[in-house]
């Protein structure tokens, strides 16, 4: 019985320690910081805004040099095999333009509620049905951006193993088969971006389908499980502690896809007053989050949140996030 006990307190404290290391110490920070930007049509579209006047004060004003493009697919094929890509077409002839770097989103789940953007026509078609139609968008996707001087990376699929959104699920053989196309078709041979939870996850599904592991990092949330905001207590450390386990054992880069730097309420953000907006997102808060990720040890961060930074500037008076994040993004 001695023995088992002491058996059992081993393995008890080496449970502590192992938990501990993910929450203990510190990193050191990146010398060279890449600052990027996510950016939704639709999204700023629901926002009430003009989209291109939106994505060109981006570009311009805050002269975003690293751009996250979500596409979506009930945009680009409004009905089955009538694809229209004039809107995306403008947004990469314009990131060319100005020596841009894009990471294309793709797929049926690539962000922003309701996360899956499944055209009409398509939402009562069978797995094996949607799938198929889903690697046709792909590879129109590719065919016609292919050549782009701006694509850096592609995206496919976000958060694929993250339960989150109104979506079907998405298995990891089908993924496969969006990956192994996508590498087929692109004769420059990018990189192949899988993200994952960085709150949730250890990084481990991603590192072993994509080539580089693309993360999230938020800190202050609306947690509708138990219907009130939460911060999460994930030291920078955490993230640093898992991005080396990814580095050590797949040899994968992990960086950051969505730094949060815009309200998570528990509403959509365009039905939210500004003061509840204000509860998980004003200037400290950026600031504070900016500081997070930058002692997180990672070397790459898109910011999410410029559509909303350009609404409060142009709708409410208030400029202040849209200038410091002019300043994060140009250090």
């Amino acid at each position: 019985m001695k023995k088992i006990s002491k058996i059992l307190i081993g393995l008890l404290v080496a449970l502590v320690v192992g938990i501990g290391w993910f929450f203990v110490g510190n990193a050191a920070q990146s010398e060279n910081i890449v600052w990027g930007v996510n950016f939704s049509q639709t999204y700023a579209q629901d926002l009430g805004m003009d989209w291109k006047e939106t994505y060109l004060a981006l570009l311009d004003d805050l002269d975003v040099k690293n751009l996250k493009i979500i596409t979506h697919w009930d945009l680009l094929e409004p009905a089955k095999d009538e694809f229209y890509f004039d809107d995306l077409n403008w947004q990469i002839n314009e990131a060319e333009k100005r020596d841009v770097k894009i990471l294309l989103v793709t797929g049926m789940k690539t962000g922003r509620w309701p996360e899956c953007h499944i055209p009409e026509w398509a939402e009562n078609l069978n797995k094996q049905d949607r799938e198929q139609e889903i690697l046709e968008l792909l590879e129109q996707i590719v065919s016609n951006y292919g050549g782009s001087t701006s694509i850096n990376a592609w995206q496919i699929e976000n958060e694929p193993f993250f339960p989150f959104g109104k979506c079907p699920k998405i298995d990891k053989k089908f993924l496969k088969e969006e990956i192994d196309l996508v590498k087929s078709l692109d004769s420059e041979n990018r990189p192949i971006i899988i993200s994952e939870s960085g709150e949730f996850s250890f990084f481990t599904k991603s590192a072993r389908m994509g080539d580089i592991v693309g993360i999230t990092m938020y800190k202050t949330v609306w947690f509708e499980e138990l219907e009130t905001y939460i911060k999460y207590p994930f030291p920078p450390i955490f993230y640093a502690r898992k991005a080396r386990i990814i580095e050590k054992i797949f040899d994968k880069k992990v960086i950051c896809i969505e730094l949060q730097a815009e309200p998570w309420g528990p509403v959509l953000l365009y039905d939210l007053p500004i003061e509840e907006q204000k509860k998980t997102m004003n200037l400290e808060l950026f600031k504070n989050n900016v500081e997070f990720a930058k002692n997180s040890g990672l070397d790459e961060f898109y910011l999410w949140g410029g559509e909303w930074w350009y609404w409060l500037k142009t709708t409410q008076d208030s400029s202040e996030i849209w200038d410091f994040a002019g300043t994060i993004i140009n250090e």
